[in-house]
């Protein structure tokens, strides 16, 4: 990719080698660690609004997902695991040990949220805190799959086609399909709050085709083994042993159909939360919002 603006001035810069391959994550601020997890079409860039608040009580980890941002793209499997949730939370781990975490709080946003309460599940004892950003988990998604949640998330249907539609359509101009996508979960329908220079990362991610094919594998892995993982635990009556916060935008896909806290008493019985003004991109388009609701949560501690 090429040369693009430094949105975290003053933050260092990491590769750190897991099974998922090199992650890039950046490492700035002082105090209990928390672990900043971006989602789909984004990189790690899209905290660059709440980070130097956050920065001021934590010490951040900013990474960017396997097969997104500058970290490395897994080779696809026929089981989509190198991009289900569980290899992706393994490797969030690892990282995090690198770093000297053994513990930690984590906020993630829409694919990196369900990374995030993944390893919630499946590593107890890891995890402080939770904080889960306008989702609700996949296996409440697909089993609540009716034809108004199908229009508005046809992308999960889209991605996870076999290899290699998805990636052809979307290769064809991948420039509109990803800024029609981001201006389209917005509240406002547009780009306007999105600052250009994170823009440009986003643009430059989404253009390479090995990142177009890791995007697919992560929502095929979504369809599939992900939503696997999910029924077991919940037939297996695993919960997440931290307290979670989950919050989502009034505009966004969550607030429609079910209590976006009922879907979560699956997996975190004590849930609270709330919603914010604002569509899919919180921390973008509401990030004041955002650190109030959060920063109280993250305060407390285990």
């Amino acid at each position: 990719m090429p040369d693009l603006a430094d949105l975290y001035p003053g933050f260092e810069a990491h590769n750190i080698d897991t099974a998922a391959g090199r992650i890039f994550v950046r490492t700035g601020g002082s105090g209990t660690p928390l672990l900043l997890l971006h989602g789909f079409p984004q990189t790690g860039v899209m905290w660059h609004k709440v980070a130097p608040e956050l920065a001021k009580t934590h010490s951040l980890v900013i990474a960017d997902l396997p097969g997104y941002g500058w970290s490395a793209a897994p080779e696809p499997g026929r089981d989509h695991a190198p991009y289900s949730k569980r290899a992706m939370g393994e490797a969030m781990v690892r990282v995090m040990e690198h770093l000297g975490h053994a513990h930690f709080a984590l906020m993630g946003h829409d694919r990196g949220a369900r990374v995030g309460y993944r390893i919630g599940l499946d590593h107890p004892g890891r995890l402080d805190r939770l904080v889960v950003l306008d989702i609700v988990p996949t296996m409440a998604m697909w089993h609540g799959m009716d034809r108004s949640r199908a229009m508005s998330v046809y992308h999960w249907m889209f991605l996870a086609q076999p290899h290699p539609l998805p990636e052809t359509l979307i290769g064809k101009d991948p420039g509109f399909y990803f800024d029609w996508t981001l201006a389209s979960w917005t509240r406002d329908k547009d780009l306007s709050a999105f600052n250009p220079k994170a823009l440009a990362h986003y643009r430059a991610s989404c253009a390479v085709p090995e990142r177009i094919r890791a995007m697919c594998e992560d929502y095929r892995a979504g369809a599939t083994i992900d939503l696997a993982h999910d029924e077991a635990d919940r037939a297996a009556g695993r919960t997440i042993d931290c307290p979670v916060l989950a919050v989502w935008g009034a505009s966004g896909i969550p607030a429609k159909g079910e209590s976006p806290l009922n879907a979560w008493r699956a997996f975190a019985p004590e849930v609270t939360g709330q919603a914010v003004e604002s569509g899919h991109f919180v921390c973008e388009e509401t990030p004041e919002a955002v650190l109030a609701a959060v920063t109280p949560f993250l305060a407390q501690g285990r």
